[in-house]
């Protein structure tokens, strides 16, 4: 089976740098840890790139995922979105088979 690495949305990227992110020598890590209401749930952070992270980066941003969330992450896509509940990165994973209403937890 043909494993994708996630896309990251260039509105994921123009965040990071409204941020200053790549100016502080950090990154977006994305990851996926056991736990959460669905099995397992993403953590968002900043955070500095680590040896066996993958590493996408669009004019100097960079988003991280580390390998053992990388196949929880096949295909998936990051992006930011605003609403009128906040502001966040969010997660569009097709191996979820099912998500949680908090948006950060989910079941493969």
């Amino acid at each position: 089976m043909l494993t994708l690495p996630p896309k990251v949305t260039p509105r994921a990227f123009e965040r990071l740098a409204e941020i200053g992110a790549a100016a502080e020598g950090k990154a977006l890590r994305v990851a996926v840890e056991g736990g959460g209401c669905s099995g397992f749930q993403y953590e968002i952070t900043l955070d500095e790139p680590k040896e066996d992270d993958l590493i996408l980066e669009e004019a100097g941003e960079r988003v991280v995922i580390d390998s053992i969330s990388l196949p929880f992450l096949t295909d998936a896509k990051i992006d930011f979105t605003e609403e009128l509940i906040g502001a966040r990165f969010i997660i569009d994973n097709p191996n979820a088979s099912s998500s949680c209403g908090c948006g950060t937890s989910f079941s493969m």
